[in-house]
């Protein structure tokens, strides 16, 4: 990530809620990275850290005030707004995202972000039902309308013991989603010139005219790592199943019905610098009947079952193999070792891994382990566009030399 944020400066406004002690967290990671940060605490921020705690790890002046006499003296929050190349807010809480989208402008924070010239992205944190209350996802949606970017909060545990989507995403998702947004205003693009080739979806393999083997797969994690790909300047090509989900901006689309269809069309796009491939294909495909199957009154007609191409394998093993080859392991028990030996066996770089029986299918969050060659990582519980901007940062990273 320090490509991305290494010399850009970063207006970080620190909200009131019990998920602003990560602040401090994102605070050390982004000078890591070599970014400069300006910190601005809330009254309420104040109430979960200090300003001494945000001064030590930003090393700048903390502002907490509208009606600071010697800062204000020449206007200072106008051009405190527009010093930035970015400006965060994290923790944003349901308050400040609504004073926000009612363009209020009662303390600095607020002023500030009415203010301001600069691309603003928010990191909602707050109580389940507080996220999804009609009240929230209508400013939600007006923020967005206005241009600003807001992050999916994390499903999880919550400190006041309840259970849902309302959590701060994980530094890393936060810090990605930054680079994300530097990359887009100043036009950086790490993966410009970079092909890459991406699975989304199911496959559907027919037993007759209205039957079909199939799985659960929603293709929303795939679509999401086309889109974050996209955004980092890479040509890609989504190769996906039948799933009803819109084209991600500038995205290539080409959908199949069958995993032989997938071989074909995934072959076809090479040669390519990069292959994720997310999709959940069929393992078996059955004798096609010309005519529906009726039932009889006796035992199910027998399904002959042929094993279907493994597409993974085949690109990890090809002749013009993809310089990076990631393959997605969904497992439901043995995690990490039969991951690893899926990586080992399929020829690929790096394996993404998740517990299926955790409910993934169909939701909006997942929980993915990163296997390399050097050992497993845990991403934690975040949204699948959390996991996608993380992993396309890290291909990013891999192909500029980084780590």
């Amino acid at each position: 990530m320090r490509t991305t944020v290494q010399g850009k400066t970063i207006l970080l406004i620190v909200g009131g809620g019990i998920a602003a002690f990560k602040a401090l967290e994102l605070v050390r990671e982004l000078g890591r990275a070599g970014a400069k940060v300006l910190p601005v605490l809330t009254e309420n921020g104040a109430r979960f850290v200090t300003p001494l705690s945000l001064s030590a790890l930003a090393g700048e002046k903390v502002r907490t005030s509208l009606w600071d006499l010697e800062d204000e003296a020449a206007m200072g929050h106008i051009q405190l707004s527009r010093a930035a190349d970015l400006v965060v807010v994290c923790p944003a809480t349901a308050s400040l995202m609504a004073r926000a989208a009612a363009g209020m402008a009662d303390d600095l924070a607020t002023t500030l972000l009415l203010a301001t010239d600069k691309p603003v992205l928010m990191v909602p944190a707050m109580n389940v039902r507080m996220w999804l209350h009609p009240a929230t996802q209508r400013n939600i949606a007006t923020l967005r309308g206005d241009g600003i970017t807001v992050m999916q909060p994390d499903d999880g545990a919550m400190a006041c013991g309840e259970f849902g989507p309302g959590r701060l995403p994980e530094v890393p998702a936060i810090v990605a989603a930054i680079g994300a947004a530097i990359a887009a205003q100043f036009g950086s693009k790490p993966l410009l010139g970079r092909h890459a080739l991406v699975t989304a979806g199911p496959t559907l393999e027919p037993i007759d005219p209205v039957r079909f083997i199939s799985n659960h797969s929603s293709g929303k994690q795939g679509f999401a790592i086309a889109a974050a790909l996209a955004r980092l300047g890479a040509r890609v090509t989504l190769v996906a199943g039948p799933v009803h989900l819109a084209t991600p901006a500038g995205v290539t689309r080409i959908d199949v019905m069958t995993a032989r269809d997938m071989k074909d069309a995934c072959k076809a796009a090479l040669p390519a610098d990069i292959a994720v491939m997310v999709a959940a294909v069929a393992d078996w495909r059955a004798e096609v009947s010309p005519q529906k199957l009726k039932k009889d009154g006796s035992a199910p007609p027998p399904l002959s079952l042929t094993e279907n191409p493994d597409i993974l394998a085949g690109i990890g093993h090809h002749a013009q193999r993809p310089a990076l080859v990631v393959g997605f392991a969904a497992e439901t028990h043995d995690l990490i070792p039969h991951a690893a030996a899926k990586r080992l066996k399929k020829g690929a770089d790096w394996i993404v891994a998740n517990d299926v029986s955790e409910g993934v299918f169909g939701s909006d969050s997942n929980h993915v382990h990163l296997i390399t060659a050097t050992g497993s990582e845990d991403w934690g519980a975040q949204t699948k566009h959390a996991v996608a901007t993380t992993l396309a940062a890290r291909i990013a990273a891999h192909f500029s030399g980084s780590k």
